[in-house]
Parts: structure tokens; sequence; C-alpha cells
């Protein structure tokens, strides 16, 4: 229980600590790219790089952790980050696109090992914790939405001429910090490594075809995309309308306290109630979201909105990822939890180069408007994974999971 608690504890500050640094990216990244490209349709092209280099870490990240232990790979992931605050620095000194570009694929490089933080609680303790432990990992992000928007305006000015350049340049120190945090991380045997990846327990075709995998990954892939797309374009959207980059900054906070502080009882709803009724919520929450974006532009609706959207991503991303924690043994969790990163995050990067074009080309409502589809989507599965199962709704997902693995082995 003691290396539990102080796993827990690590791991929560790790995902704050990496949550601070995308909080500023997402608003600091657009708006860097937004100056330094000649052509404004890639300002959000910085953000997605490092969204795809995340997407492309995850499947190596998880080999290496199945090799070496996840603590190993997570202290050499912090190394990339920390030459990649050096790289952005000098990029924005230099005002160049392209070494700015390469110093966000660094960033990327090291969220692709920090996606397997709230993995890596999952599979520390029982299956009747996974959920709660999920949720914790995660609550550490609510640090992020102070830390983020402060550094932003104490440090953009940092050095003279040159904007943001000094934001860049603290986040070494996050880096650092997890660095130090990581050496204290002491997992379970069973939780670190296991000796082989591919071929260990059922293939992973078969493990694919459960239909809580694919509701899983579809809502988790739906869920932040949606979140990704509406929240990346936010920044221009704001800019176009003349805000000033303090509204900006005060909304992307709200924005992230939305998404990490329900955590603290986002689990323990999920352990009562079952993943897809937590996660149908998440769905109509970003209805809402849309519908409020759609309604004017004043900060108070991008405020309410973006709150809304949080909230809507955490209960989606939570519910899907213990849903999937249920759909694999322990000798298949690392080949799964890539397969389901690799997925998400390639949609994610994906929502994120889509936001740049659709509000510099068509505007903010057609971003909107984009969302729609993809929420209707979520809502549409939940209800049909619900009405298929509805006999086991009110249990954990473990009761659904076998008879999802009954259905397949039939």
């Amino acid at each position: 229980m003691k290396n539990y608690k102080r796993n827990i504890s690590i791991l929560a500050l790790c995902q704050a600590l990496m949550a601070s640094t995308t909080t500023l990216t997402v608003t600091v990244s657009v708006l860097v790219g937004f100056s330094l490209a000649q052509n404004k349709a890639y300002a959000t092209l910085p953000f997605t790089v490092q969204l795809v280099a995340g997407t492309l870490t995850t499947i190596p990240a998880a080999i290496l952790m199945a090799r070496v232990g996840r603590k190993s790979a997570f202290i050499c992931a912090t190394f990339f980050g920390m030459a990649a605050s050096i790289l952005c620095t000098i990029a924005i000194l230099q005002s160049s696109f392209l070494l700015f570009v390469l110093g966000c694929i660094l960033i990327g490089i090291f969220n692709g090992f920090g996606f397997y933080y709230r993995f890596t609680a999952a599979d520390a303790v029982t299956t009747n914790y996974k959920s709660q432990a999920i949720s914790y990992v995660l609550a550490g992000g609510i640090i992020a939405a102070f830390i983020g928007p402060n550094i932003q305006n104490h440090t953009k000015e940092l050095f003279s001429g040159a904007m943001f350049a000094g934001s860049f340049t603290t986040i070494i120190i996050f880096y650092i910090l997890s660095f130090i945090l990581l050496i204290f991380l002491k997992l379970p045997e069973s939780a670190n490594h296991q000796s082989q990846f591919q071929i260990s327990g059922r293939p992973l075709s078969v493990i694919m075809k459960q239909p809580h995998f694919i509701i899983a990954v579809l809502n988790g892939m739906l869920g932040y995309g949606v979140m990704t797309l509406i929240m990346t374009a936010t920044p221009l959207a704001m800019q176009y309308h003349h805000h000033p980059f303090s509204d900006t900054a005060f909304v992307i906070q709200w924005h992230v306290l939305g998404m990490f502080a329900p955590s603290f009882f986002t689990g323990s709803l999920i352990k009562r109630f079952g993943s897809i009724k937590i996660m149908f919520i998440g769905g109509l929450g970003g209805i809402a979201c849309v519908g409020i974006n759609l309604l004017g532009t004043s900060v108070n609706r991008f405020w309410l909105a973006l709150l809304l959207l949080g909230v809507s991503w955490n209960f989606l991303f939570i519910g899907a990822t213990t849903m999937l924690t249920d759909t694999y043994h322990p000798e298949e969790r690392f080949k799964t939890q890539a397969a389901n990163d690799f997925i998400v995050f390639s949609t994610v990067a994906a929502a994120s180069l889509s936001a740049g074009a659709l509000q510099h080309h068509v505007g903010w409502r057609a971003v909107n408007y984009g969302a729609i589809p993809a929420l209707l989507l979520i809502i549409s599965s939940l209800l049909w994974l619900h009405f298929k199962y509805n006999k086991s709704e009110k249990t954990p997902n473990t009761k659904m999971m076998n008879a999802a693995i009954t259905e397949i082995k039939s």
C-alpha cells in the first residue's frame, strides 16, 4: 500500500508536469507558429507535429518499456524534453519556423512515453481500483491549469524582441523535475516490464475484435479528437475576434481545469455507474460546448464552452481508458495499450492540423460544425453498447468483458 500511494503520487506529479508543458504549447506554439510561418494556414503545424511525434512514439515506447521497464524508459524520455526546450528557444530567437517544428517533435517524443503514465498506474493496482488509479494520475493535471498560463504570462517577454522564447526556456525545469521524481518510482515487477511484446497472450487481432475494445478506442479517439480540434482552434479564433492574449490564457486555463479537476471523482463515478454512462454524459457535454460556441464569440462564451469541453474530454478519456483495461490480460497489456494510443493520437494529430486549416479558410463556425458528426457517433455507439449489455450495466466492466470474450471465443 505504501508503494501504491507513492507510485500514484509520483505519476500524478509527472502527469502534472507533462500537462503543464502541453497547456503552454497548445496556446503558445500556435501563436509562435502563426508569427513564424509564411503560410498562416500552417500555424498549428508545430503543435500538430508534436502530436504526430507522440503518436509515432507510442509503439516504440511500449516495446522499450517491455524490454527495459517502464521506469527506465520514462527516465530516458526526459532527455528528449530537455533537448526540446533548448531547441525551441533557439528557434524563436533565430525566427526559424523549421527549427521550432523540430523542437516540437522532441516534445512529442517525450509525450509519447508520458501517455503511459495512466496505464502504469492502472497496471500496478487490483482491478477494482483501476478507474480510480487512472483518475488520480490524470488529476495531477489540475496543477497544469495554474502553472501553464502563469508561465506564459510571466516569461513571454523574458527575451526582448523574441516573444515566448522565455516560456520554452523555463519548461526545461519541468523535465528535470520529472527526471528526479521518476528515480523514486518503485513499480511491482509484473507492472514494470515483460520479456515478450508481440507473442505473449492472444493475437492483437483477436483483442481488437472485442466490442468493448472497439467502443473504448472509438470514444477515446473521437473524444480526444473533438477536444483537440476545438481547443487548438480557440487561440486563433480569439485572436481573430480581437481578444487579448490574457483572455485567451484565461480561457485555456479554465479549459485545463475542466479537463483534470473532475478526475478527483470520475473514477468513483465509473466504479459506481460504469464507463458507458459516464462517457455518455461526456458526449452530451461535447454537444453543449459546440452549441455555446455557435451562439457567439464573447469571452464568456469561449470560457463556458471550453470548460464544458474539458469536462467532456475527462469523462470520455477516463471512461475509455478504464474500459480498455478490461479488454486484455496482463501479458497482453503492452501491445494493447500501444495499439490504442497509436489509433487515438493519430486522430488527435489529424484534428490539430485540421483545426488550423478550417479556422484559417472557413472560420470558427466550421470548426464547430466539423465536431458534430464525431459527437453523434460517440453517443450512438454508447447507446448501442448499453442496450447490447444492459444486463451488466451497473457492474464494473469486468462482467461485460467476460461476455465479450465468450462471444469472441464462440
